[in-house]
């Protein structure tokens, strides 16, 4: 789109001077008064083009965008962008009708009635990707979820010492497995965008924490009075991984960053490149008009 756009300004620069010299002939027909106008419809379209660019631009940043901060600079700037197309349509329309150029007014409008459309889908994947819910969940899978695993880790390792029998190791282990399955579930629920999909993932995930959990109530016994102090930090690291679990899965479940990605890919990228194309044909159509000098 940038290339485009450095194309369509080299040939607007070419019609300005050319509009220019047609300002030194006294006896061009329309005028100065209509020289000026076509020259600032000329300039008003290439903003126009300029500020649309910016804002498609923008928003993709806001969808690829890694953090909070990044995604909310990025929609403000759209949006920005956004607001000055619609001033600078308000602006053109009338130089366009005083020019008496009815096919760049329909132009015009045809562009102003696709982006009414483009600003509705912006809205959307704007407020999508500035929630960031599968980069939060992403975080924290890595962080609070994965350090109350390897408390829960650290737990179990202190039941299996050198006189434990064979099945405190063999139910520690099983706790510990069926905790870091989960872990590797997530995952795959964070990049999911099919609900059922997930439902499955979700329902895996409980299975396993029970075993967890039946895998550490069976080790109660086991270690007796002398394991009780280890049981019970155990139990309170899997009761924490569990919770936090609950919170990324909803947060999974938002999809925030899976829906705006595939909105911005998807219609979003369509209705771009037909406004663009609009934008291109009425820049043209204005580059095309000139003044005749008579004799």
């Amino acid at each position: 789109m940038s290339g485009h756009v450095a194309c369509c300004a080299t040939r607007r620069s070419i019609a300005v001077l050319a509009t220019f010299a047609a300002l030194a002939c006294p006896a061009c027909t329309g005028g100065p008064a209509l020289l000026t106008d076509l020259v600032g419809a000329r300039d008003l379209a290439a903003t126009l083009r300029i500020e649309f660019t910016k804002a498609t631009e923008a928003v993709n940043r806001a969808v690829m965008a890694d953090t909070d901060d990044a995604s909310k600079d990025a929609a403000r700037e759209a949006k920005q962008s956004g607001d000055t197309v619609l001033q600078t349509i308000q602006k053109l329309r009338p130089l366009l009708q005083q020019l008496n150029y009815p096919d760049e007014v329909r132009l015009l409008g045809e562009f102003e009635h696709r982006f009414g459309e483009y600003r509705q889908l912006e809205d959307t994947i704007l407020g999508l990707a500035v929630e960031n819910t599968n980069l939060k969940a992403q975080r924290m899978s890595f962080g609070p979820i994965q350090e109350s695993a390897n408390a829960f880790r650290d737990a179990l390792g202190k039941l299996g010492g050198p006189h434990a029998s064979r099945d405190v190791g063999l139910f520690a282990a099983q706790a510990m497995l069926a905790v870091r399955e989960v872990q590797v579930i997530e995952a795959r629920h964070i990049a999911e965008a099919d609900e059922a999909a997930m439902t499955r993932m979700e329902a895996e995930m409980s299975a396993l924490e029970d075993t967890a959990q039946r895998s550490l109530t069976s080790l109660k016994p086991l270690v007796g009075s002398a394991g009780s102090q280890g049981i019970s930090a155990a139990a309170s690291a899997l009761e924490r991984f569990r919770s936090l679990n609950a919170e990324l899965i909803a947060l999974s479940r938002r999809n925030s960053n899976v829906r705006s990605l595939a909105l911005a890919l998807g219609r979003m990228r369509m209705l771009a490149a037909e406004c663009d194309d609009t934008l291109l044909t009425l820049q043209d159509s204005l580059d095309g008009h000139s003044f005749k000098a008579t004799r």
